[in-house]
C-alpha cells in the first residue's frame, strides 16, 4: 500500500524493533539510532531507545518521544545514553492510542533487576491476560498489549533461573503475532512467534551483535547479516555468543508468515526468511501482467510500494516503464487527518502527476492494494486530468475482505470496499478503465516454498481470533 492509499484508509504499518549488544563495552545508542532510522517506514508515530551498561551499575537509561527518529534524538541526547546494550523501537499504533506513555521500549523495574522490551505485533488474547494480571494486583501505565508481555516475562522470571526461560514461559501464555527484543542486565534476547508472523533477524559487526525487524537495518549499521530468527525461536546473546531455544517451534507446515511483509511492509532492500523483497515484488508484477494483459503505452507505479511491481509488470508485458508521479517526501503522514476532505487534499499535496509523462497515453497504474478506494479514485482523476487517455489499474494483492488481528491495522469489514462490492463495481467507483487484482493462488510464487498467512484476503486465520476488533480495547 502506498503512502497515498494509507492516507485515506488508516491502514497502517507494523512496528520496528532493533537491538545492539557490544561485548567490548562500547556505547551502542548511535547504532540503535541508525538501525531505527532504517526501520522508520514501519512506524512514524513514536520511537525510543533504552540502554544499559553491562560492565557498570547496569542502570537502564531511556528516552522516548512522539514523532520520527530524528525528531526525538539528536547528538546530545544520544551522547547521554551511555551503555553497551541497547533496545530500540519505532511505533505505529495497532493497539493503544498515540501518546508518549505508549511509546517503546518499555522499561520494567522488578525484584530481579530491570527489563527493557520492544515488541512488534499484536496479541489476540491480550484482553484476558491483562484482566488476569489486574486481578492479581498489576497496575498498567499504558494501553498497549506490549505491557502485558513485559509483565508476564517479569513474573515468570521470579520462578526460573534465567531471563530466556522467563521469555519462553511467557510465550506459552501469549497468543498472536510478535517479534520481541528484550534486554536484561547482561543479555539481549530475541523471540519470534511460533507462526513467524513477524520478522526478526540477527546481524554481527566484529564483537557487536544486532537484532532487527529487517535486514536493511543490519546493513544500515554496516553489519553482516547472520540469519533470520526462526519462527518459535528464542535467541540469547551473551558474552559467550548466541544460544538458541526452539522449544516453541511449530511444524514448518503450520508456520504463517505475514504475506503483506512481501507485498508492502518491508523495505525493498530487505530479505526475509531467505526471500528478497525486491524480487518478490517483481514476481508479483509479472503475475499481474500474465493474468491481466492490456494494450497500453506506459506502466507506472504508485510510490513507493507500487514501483517495483510496476517494473515487473513492464518486464513481463513489454510495455515501457515510466515515472508518472512526483512524491513530496517532506510532507507529514496524511492519514492522521480527521476529515475525508482533509485526507484527499493532503494526498494531492504529497503526490503530483507529471503531465509530460502521461499526456496522450494509455496508462497501466500498479499499486499494492485498494482498501476504501477513495485515494485510488483521486489518483486516477489526477492522471486523466493530466491527459492520460486510459488508466488500467493493477493491484499486487488480492482484495481485502477480512480484518487482521496480528498487527496490520486493516479496517473493519464495513470499511473494506471489496467486502461489499464486486471488482467491476469497484472499477466503476474508482473510474478505472480496467481493474485486476493479484490472484490468490499466485501469492505463493512471491515467497517460494514458505508458508504464509493470507487471512486478510481469505479469512483463513492460522489461530483462533476474537469475534470483534480488539485493537482499541484498552483505551
Amino acid at each position: 500500500m502506498s503512502d497515498f492509499e494509507r492516507a485515506a484508509t488508516g491502514l497502517g504499518e507494523e512496528c520496528g524493533v532493533f537491538g545492539a549488544y557490544d561485548l567490548d563495552g562500547h556505547d551502542v545508542a548511535a547504532s540503535v539510532y541508525y538501525g531505527l532510522f532504517a526501520l522508520q517506514h514501519r512506524g512514524q508515530e513514536s520511537c525510543g531507545i533504552a540502554v544499559t551498561d553491562t560492565f557498570g551499575k547496569r542502570k537502564v537509561l531511556s528516552r522516548k518521544g512522539l514523532g520520527h527518529v530524528d525528531d526525538v534524538f539528536d547528538e546530545k541526547t544520544l551522547s547521554e545514553l551511555r551503555g553497551n546494550l541497547g533496545v530500540g523501537h519505532v511505533r505505529y499504533s495497532t493497539a493503544g492510542a498515540t501518546r508518549v506513555e505508549n511509546a517503546q521500549p518499555l522499561v520494567i523495574n522488578y525484584v530481579k533487576g530491570t527489563l527493557a522490551i520492544a515488541h512488534n505485533g499484536n496479541l489476540v488474547n491480550a484482553i484476558e491476560l491483562r484482566r488476569e494480571l489486574e486481578y492479581t494486583g498489576a497496575i498498567f501505565q499504558t494501553t498497549i498489549d506490549s505491557e502485558v508481555i513485559a509483565y508476564h516475562i517479569a513474573r515468570e522470571r521470579l520462578k526460573v533461573p534465567k531471563a530466556e526461560d522467563a521469555v519462553r514461559n511467557a510465550m506459552k501464555k501469549i497468543r498472536g503475532a510478535y517479534a520481541l527484543v528484550v534486554s536484561s542486565p547482561r543479555k539481549m534476547i530475541g523471540a519470534r512467534d511460533p507462526f513467524g508472523l513477524k520478522p526478526l533477524c540477527i546481524g554481527r559487526r566484529e564483537n557487536t551483535y544486532f537484532l532487527a525487524s529487517e535486514s536493511c537495518a543490519i546493513a544500515a549499521v554496516d553489519a553482516e547479516f547472520v540469519r533470520d530468527v526462526r519462527p518459535g525461536e528464542i535467541v540469547t546473546i551473551t558474552k559467550d555468543g548466541i544460544a538458541s531455544d526452539m522449544g516453541m517451534a511449530l511444524p514448518p507446515e503450520k508456520e504463517a508468515r505475514c504475506i503483506f511483509e512481501y507485498i508492502y511492509f518491508a523495505r525493498t532492500d530487505s530479505t526475509i526468511d531467505g526471500i528478497n523483497v525486491y524480487h518478490s515484488r517483481i514476481l508479483a508484477g509479472k503475475a499481474l501482467a500474465s493474468s491481466y494483459p492490456v494494450e497500453a503505452d506506459l506502466v507506472v507505479g504508485v510510490p513507493d510500494s507500487g514501483l517495483v511491481a510496476a517494473k515487473g509488470y513492464s518486464e513481463e508485458s513489454g510495455i515501457p516503464y515510466g515515472m508518472a508521479f512526483h512524491k513530496n517526501s517532506y510532507v507529514g503522514r496524511t492519514f492522521i487527518k480527521p476529515k475525508q476532505s482533509d485526507r484527499e487534499s493532503s494526498v494531492k499535496i504529497k503526490l503530483n502527476v507529471i503531465p509530460e509523462v502521461v499526456k496522450g497515453k494509455r496508462i497501466v497504474m500498479v499499486d499494492d492494494s485498494i482498501v476504501r478506494g477513495t485515494t485510488c479514485a483521486n489518483i486516477i482523476k489526477m492522471l486523466k486530468k493530466a491527459g492520460a487517455l486510459e488508466v488500467h489499474v493493477r493491484i499486487s494483492s488480492p482484495p481485502f475482505l477480512y480484518p487482521c488481528y496480528f498487527g496490520t491495522d486493516v479496517p473493519s469489514n464495513e470499511q473494506l470496499i471489496a467486502h461489499s462490492h464486486t471488482p467491476e463495481q469497484i472499477r466503476e467507483m474508482i473510474g478505472a478503465d480496467s481493474l485486476g487484482y493479484m490472484e490468490i493462488d499466485k501469492l505463493k510464487d512471491m515467497v517460494g516454498g514458505l508458508c504464509y498467512c493470507d487471512a486478510c484476503f481469505t479469512g483463513n486465520y492460522p489461530m483462533e481470533v476474537p469475534g470483534k476488533d480488539i485493537s482499541r480495547a484498552f483505551e
